[in-house]
């Protein structure tokens, strides 16, 4: 259900945990920490706060940001925004090649990275995916880690204004 911005910040922080705490794949505690900066002015102020929760957040805890997400292209149970997401890129209609292919860079980067590769695949094809990956998977650890937390506001983004009037 799409909700304004003014229903937003008239909830109190479980109403709105359990309206937008969603949007960091399953990582409630970046809303539940955002909330009590409320009201927001815009859409844009509600995801500053909750990009600068998750900057000033431990790095573990990013840590398990990052591994919250499921693997592009994976066949495993993924939450239903995933789903979408990863369908409207066309990774739910890989060929048997190209699965094989991106499980295996899935699986060379989570063990170079210690996470999975973050991509924000809205407006992106299964051939986009597979290039960044492949270029990505070379880079040094802290490029990365920044890039996938930078991904990872991407796609925020783009389920806030999928979901907030």
């Amino acid at each position: 259900m799409q909700r304004t911005l003014v229903e937003l910040n008239s909830l109190d922080c479980a109403e709105f945990v359990a309206e937008i705490g969603w949007v960091f794949e399953n990582s409630p505690w970046v809303a539940e920490r955002a909330w009590k900066n409320r009201p927001f002015s815009c859409l844009e102020s509600l995801l500053s706060t909750m990009i600068g929760e998750v900057d000033s957040a431990s790095e573990q805890e990013q840590l398990n940001l990052l591994r919250a997400h499921p693997d592009l292209g994976a066949r495993v149970r993924v939450g239903s925004a995933s789903v979408a997401e990863q369908a409207g890129a066309g990774l739910d209609s890989l060929s048997e090649e190209e699965f094989r292919r991106i499980r295996a860079l899935n699986s060379a980067y989570r063990q170079k990275f210690g996470f999975p590769f973050l991509f924000a695949v809205k407006g992106s094809t299964k051939t986009d995916i597979l290039r960044n990956l492949e270029q990505r998977i070379d880079r040094p650890q802290e490029a990365e880690y920044r890039e996938a937390l930078t991904q990872i506001y991407r796609i925020a983004e783009f389920r806030l204004r999928d979901t907030v009037l």
